[in-house]
């Protein structure tokens, strides 16, 4: 499974952004995708996550009403819409597919497959 994502850039606090995760290979075996993100000088953290069967959709705290992840079967991308953003949420994004049934959606060493990460930047 290859995992490509983008849609990161530049954004005012307030503002809105939607990332895009596009997924190629053997994506029939994906039992859950995820969003993390890495801020400089900090451990890479859960964001949001859903397993493809049934659509249970997880999401940390901060944010929340504020996000929203989903899917696009037919193009085989994940997306996650960012609204009402925050300096805080400045990070590299990084999505995340996760093959095995074992393991917490919430954490990094559950994933089996990464893509490269895009880079968000919330202005005050």
């Amino acid at each position: 499974v290859q995992l490509q994502a983008s849609g990161g850039g530049l954004v005012q606090a307030g503002g809105s952004l939607r990332l895009s995760c596009s997924t190629s290979g053997r994506t029939f075996n994906t039992y859950a995708s995820g969003w993390f993100r890495q801020a400089p000088g900090k451990e890479r953290e859960f964001v949001a996550a859903f397993i493809w069967s049934g659509y249970t959709t997880y999401y940390t705290d901060s944010v929340k009403g504020r996000f929203t992840i989903s899917r696009d079967n037919a193009k085989n991308t994940v997306y996650l819409q960012m609204d009402r953003v925050r300096p805080e949420d400045t990070a590299v994004y990084y999505c995340a597919a996760k093959a095995r049934y074992s393991g917490s959606v919430l954490y990094t060493e559950s994933y089996d497959y990464w893509g490269q990460g895009t880079q968000v930047t919330v202005s005050s």
